[in-house]
């Protein structure tokens, strides 16, 4: 007979411990042919203004790639037909981090810091997320010698 109000505070009990989910902004684009995909991908993030953004997904594919290979002083190319396989990191205004694996037509994997010069042969389909709540810097913090990810609030 009282199952009615003990639902009802148990029902207000879980809303409270919901949380509430961060801003957060969606933006979708697609690179064409001959286009650069770290260029590209850092002019959109400029135009947009975005401060802490970070690669959802993307596919597509390229005919040259260029890469640093793990503690690599300089980067690697490649020339053909690759596939992106996956596309990783955080853009925003004040620098950007990517990593990119594709494939080759024998499904071999290369992958590593993405540079300018990645080439897109068909279609390069991104989706970057915004965190309306974050700004991203990069900074020399002492712990290695490049400038890492420092992030603020907005």
């Amino acid at each position: 007979m009282h199952r009615f109000p003990l639902l009802i505070l148990l029902m207000l009990a879980l809303s409270n411990c919901t949380p509430t989910p961060a801003p957060m902004k969606i933006h979708a684009l697609r690179l064409l042919p001959g286009q650069d995909l770290k260029q590209e991908i850092q002019a959109y993030v400029e135009r947009n203004g975005i401060e802490a953004g970070f690669v959802q997904t993307c596919v597509g594919s390229l005919t040259d790639w260029h890469l640093r290979f793990a503690n690599a002083p300089a980067g690697t190319t490649g020339t053909g037909h690759f596939e992106i396989v996956s596309l990783v990191g955080l853009v925003s205004t004040h620098g950007t981090h990517l990593h990119v694996s594709v494939s080759d037509s024998l499904g071999r994997v290369t992958g590593g810091h993405l540079l300018d010069g990645n080439v897109v042969y068909t279609t390069a389909e991104i989706v970057i997320g915004e965190s309306l709540d974050h700004v991203f810097q990069r900074a020399n913090d002492g712990s290695t010698p490049y400038k890492e990810l420092r992030v603020d609030p907005r």
